[in-house]
């Protein structure tokens, strides 16, 4: 597939690159190969996948590989971010196994074209469970580690959405009305805790990672369902794997200290309870204080989080 490179939207020494896709019923697809290259030459990468509703931004989570001599790539998937297109519905795709065309492409460019052969990946929220769908797959030989950061790994909510009556309904209606929205409750607070211009500290996009979220539809809640259903049966990721969350989950009814220092978006413990599927070797730490994003949270808890990742890395990758 073709591929174009530019000045990425972070500026220099950022860049960009376009990777065509073949087209879907919406025309034209496109996803988007951010990165940056080490101070020193090196055959050490990382590969980042963002979540739902959301890209790439995270550069002081890159800053962190960059230090210890790893260039750094992020993918902005397909209706994702710099990868949106005008014609397209943002974040759709009616099967999680769309997305390996992407990140093959993105492993492609990264180990064989810029020469690396030691890649970690790193994934966030749904970009996680995709991600480790894909290294169950592909069984990469070149990866020596796997950092998912608050992946989603079942569907939160009322027993009743994980029952075999409502996988069946969900089943019947992403088939048959797969661009039917799913009604839900937004309250844009994980958004504002985080951007600047609301009670956050971080900036980024309000139209790739809008406040109000992304509709959901009934195909894409599909694979979702499909994907979950595959980790629960047990995936072979083979490499060390280490699984991030928040400390504990809440649900607040107003914009408050909870929003900051609690998962706001996933259940904690569906986390903790599905992080031994991935793989034989897994490394669960709950981080509190931490927000969905933990690389996003406050000074305290987010100094906390890159122990973590220290500790891990330095047993088990370097």
């Amino acid at each position: 597939m073709t591929s174009t490179r530019t000045v990425d939207v972070l500026g220099e020494p950022w860049v960009a690159e376009t990777i065509g896709l073949p087209p879907d019923d919406e025309g034209p697809v496109v996803a988007t190969l951010v990165s940056r290259r080490a101070e020193q030459p090196t055959s050490r990468a990382v590969l980042h996948v963002h979540g739902f509703a959301d890209y790439f931004f995270q550069t002081e989570y890159a800053q962190w590989w960059l230090d210890r001599g790893y260039d750094f790539y992020a993918l902005d998937l397909r209706k994702y971010g710099r990868s949106i297109r005008p014609h397209q519905t943002p974040t759709y795709v009616a099967d999680l196994h769309e997305y390996f065309a992407e990140i093959d492409l993105a492993m492609w460019r990264i180990l064989e074209r810029d020469g690396h052969d030691h890649l970690v990946a790193s994934a966030h929220s749904t970009g996680g469970l995709t991600f480790a769908l894909w290294a169950d797959e592909r069984q990469p030989e070149a990866l020596a580690g796997m950092v998912l950061n608050s992946p989603w790994f079942d569907l939160h909510g009322s027993p009743w959405t994980r029952s075999p009556a409502a996988a069946a309904l969900l089943d019947r209606m992403g088939r048959r009305q797969p661009m039917r929205e799913i009604p839900r409750e937004v309250t844009g607070y994980y958004t504002r805790s985080l951007h600047r211009d609301h009670e956050g500290d971080w900036e980024f996009d309000l139209t790739w990672k809008p406040v109000e979220s992304f509709p959901v539809r009934a195909g894409w809640l599909r694979a979702i369902r499909r994907g979950h259903a595959q980790l629960h049966r047990g995936l072979s990721v083979p490499c060390p794997v280490l699984v991030l969350s928040s400390g504990a989950t809440k649900r607040p009814a107003e914009m408050d200290d909870d929003v900051h220092s609690h998962d706001v978006v996933l259940d904690v413990p569906q986390i903790r309870q599905w992080a031994p599927a991935v793989g034989a070797h897994v490394t669960y730490v709950a981080v509190a204080g931490a927000r969905h994003d933990v690389v996003l949270s406050r000074p305290e808890p987010r100094a906390k989080v890159y122990d973590e990742l220290t500790r891990w890395h330095t047993a088990y990758v370097s």
